[in-house]
């Protein structure tokens, strides 16, 4: 599979077309901020771009674990306000019966729920912030989809990657009016963006910790064979509203997530680390998880 790793290695940026084998090196290459988001925009192969970075030298090689490299979401422009981070809910086919949608009936879009700007995301090992007293947390491993906005805000398609879409899924059963709250809060995303089309099997296991003992486990599966909708149904409506449609627009769109420790009754706690082994594309999400401190009141 064909990736892009973007990073910042000694105050300039960099990219990595390669995955490399545990303990490896990586191979980076200087990079313009917005070389890659430019190539999506522009209607041209992202390959390609890939191949002059290539071809125009510079390469670095760089430990996994120096203390310089600091990885990045996926195409993340400087500007937060330049991303948006949304998705879709109820999207999972063991919500309809096991079913899919039948073939030629009149589409009924799923749930869609905004998540936050670029900044909002976050990578493996950083702590994920929720609110202070939330409900009930769950855990949602998800393919997130990654369009790049050309000059006319016609979305253009990246590639895909892997994404926590940790929320407070006991307020919203309080109220599902109150989902909008329930949303806000820290999203883990992976930085390998795979390019290719959505995935149809994502298989994985998701292991939560809670002072250094395992304290739940389960299985999951994220692929497009597990949704009800097709993708590109689903895709091609939220595209319709001009408002994810302005010129130069990174939307980074998380595409659901099945049943998770909530469900099995587990409850996630302050100081949890929650792991996302994605085992069919080898990428791991591992985050500690801390409620937040209200704002000091004056």
């Amino acid at each position: 599979m064909s990736v892009v790793f973007e990073s910042e290695y000694q105050g300039r940026r960099h990219a990595a077309f390669e995955r490399p084998g545990p303990g490896e090196p990586l191979t980076l290459y200087p990079v313009g901020e917005g070389q890659l988001r430019e190539a999506v925009a522009g209607g041209g192969d992202l390959a390609r771009a890939v191949a002059d970075i290539r071809a125009a030298g510079g390469a670095v090689t760089v430990d996994p674990g120096d203390p310089q490299l600091r990885p990045l979401p996926p195409l993340l422009p400087t500007v937060s306000g330049d991303a948006l981070l949304s998705g879709f809910m109820g999207t999972h086919k063991s919500k309809f019966g096991g079913e899919s949608a039948p073939v030629g009936a009149p589409f009924v879009p799923p749930k869609w729920f905004f998540k936050g700007f670029g900044s909002w995301l976050r990578l493996p090992d950083e702590t994920l912030t929720v609110p202070a007293e939330p409900v009930a947390l769950i855990e949602e491993p998800e393919v997130l989809l990654v369009y790049v906005n050309d000059a006319r805000g016609e979305p253009r398609y990246a590639g895909y990657t892997f994404g926590n879409d940790l929320c407070d899924i006991g307020l919203h059963r309080q109220d599902p009016g109150y989902n909008p709250y329930c949303k806000l809060c820290d999203t883990a995303v992976s930085p390998w963006l795979f390019l290719g089309e959505p995935p149809a099997t994502v298989t994985g296991r998701v292991t939560i910790e809670r002072d250094g003992a395992v304290a739940w486990e389960g299985n999951f599966d994220c692929g497009a064979d597990a949704l009800y909708h097709p993708v590109r149904d689903m895709v091609d409506h939220l595209f319709t509203f001009p408002a994810v449609r302005r010129p130069g627009l990174v939307n980074y769109v998380l595409l659901g997530a099945d049943q998770a420790s909530f469900h099995d009754g587990f409850r996630i706690a302050d100081g949890d680390r929650v792991t996302i082994d994605v085992k069919s594309h080898g990428v791991v999400l591992s985050n500690p998880i801390a409620y937040g401190t209200p704002p000091a009141t004056p």
